[in-house]
C-alpha cells in the first residue's frame, strides 16, 4: 500500500521528536476519553486492512487461548462486526489503529494482537509474549520503554487513555515491515518519516489496549520547517549505540544528519 503525501502542518507544528528528550522513552501523556481514537478509518486504509485479514490472517492477527475474555471486554468500546474468528480482527475494521491486547498485571503478556501496519516487528514473534521479552532484542529500549511501561501500565487508572508519539524513517510508505529493512534506497531526499500515534488505556482492571496508528510525511518536507529540522538533529544526535543499530545503523544516521546540514536555514 503506497500513497500520495501532502504536507501536513499538523504534524509539522509539533513534530514527534520536538522536545528533543531523546527519542527512545516513554513519554506517555494523559488525554481526554473522546480523543482516544483521533480519527476516523479511511477507504483506502480499511482496504488495506481488509485484505490482510481476508489473505494473511495468521500473519496479521494473533490470539492466546485464554484471551477471549479480553476481547469481548474490549469490543464494549470499539465496535466489532464479527466478520472473522477473533473478534480482535473485526474491531480492527471500525478503527485506524492496529490493537494489541496486554495484561495489566502479572507479566503483562501480549494476549491479542490485529498488526496490520508493523514498524520492525512480527506478531507471530512476540504474542504470549511479556513486555519484557518484547523488548529484550534492544538493552538499552527495555531500560528506557520497558521497566518504565511494566510500572505504567501495573498504575494507571481504568478507563483513562494516555499517548505518545513514534517515529522512523523508511525508504517507502509500505505499511508492512515485519523486519529491519534493508538500507533504503534512493537519496536520502526520498526517504519517509513514518509516525505512529500511539496510545495506551487499562480499558479494564485486567487488560490494556495499546493501539497503533501509523502515519506518513516526506522527509524533505522538512526543509520548510527550521525548528523540526533541528529538533530532529537533536534527537538523532542523542541516540545510543544500541538506539543507531536498532535505528538502522551509522551510516544510515550520518547520511540523515549531513541532508539537514545541507538544507537552507
Amino acid at each position: 500500500m503506497s500513497q500520495e503525501l501532502v504536507v501536513n502542518l499538523n504534524f509539522w507544528s509539533n513534530p514527534p521528536w520536538s522536545d528533543a528528550k531523546g527519542k527512545y522513552r516513554l513519554g506517555l501523556k494523559p488525554i481526554k476519553t473522546q480523543d482516544w481514537f483521533d480519527t476516523s478509518i479511511d477507504e483506502e486504509l480499511k482496504k488495506h486492512k481488509k485484505e490482510l485479514l481476508d489473505n494473511s490472517y495468521s500473519t496479521v492477527v494473533r490470539a492466546t487461548s485464554c484471551s477471549l475474555e479480553a476481547q469481548e471486554l474490549l469490543s464494549k468500546h470499539i465496535e466489532a462486526s464479527n466478520s472473522y474468528k477473533d473478534p480482535i480482527a473485526s474491531m480492527s475494521l471500525s478503527v485506524p489503529d492496529d490493537l494489541c491486547i496486554i495484561e495489566s498485571t502479572g507479566e503483562q503478556k501480549l494476549l491479542a494482537a490485529s498488526v496490520c501496519s508493523p514498524s520492525y516487528w512480527n506478531l507471530k514473534e512476540k504474542i504470549g509474549e511479556p513486555l519484557r521479552a518484547i523488548h529484550k532484542p534492544v538493552k538499552t529500549l527495555n531500560e528506557k520503554i520497558g521497566n518504565p511501561i511494566e510500572r505504567f501500565i501495573s498504575n494507571a487508572p481504568v478507563g483513562k487513555p494516555f499517548k505518545r508519539e513514534n517515529w522512523f524513517i523508511h525508504g517507502d510508505t509500505k505499511r508492512m515491515h515485519l523486519k529491519s529493512e534493508k538500507f533504503p534506497s534512493g537519496q536520502v531526499s526520498e526517504w519517509i518519516i513514518r509516525s505512529e500515534r500511539e496510545t495506551l488505556c487499562r480499558y479494564d482492571k485486567k487488560y490494556s489496549l495499546f493501539a497503533i496508528n501509523v502515519r506518513f510525511q516526506k522527509l524533505s518536507f522538512i526543509d520548510e520547517f527550521s525548528d523540526a529540522k533541528e529538533s530532529l538533529k537533536n534527537s538523532l544526535l542523542l541516540l545510543d549505540k544500541d538506539e543507531v543499530a536498532y535505528f538502522g545503523g551509522q551510516l544510515k544516521l550520518d547520511l540523515i544528519l549531513s541532508y539537514l546540514d545541507s538544507l537552507k536555514t
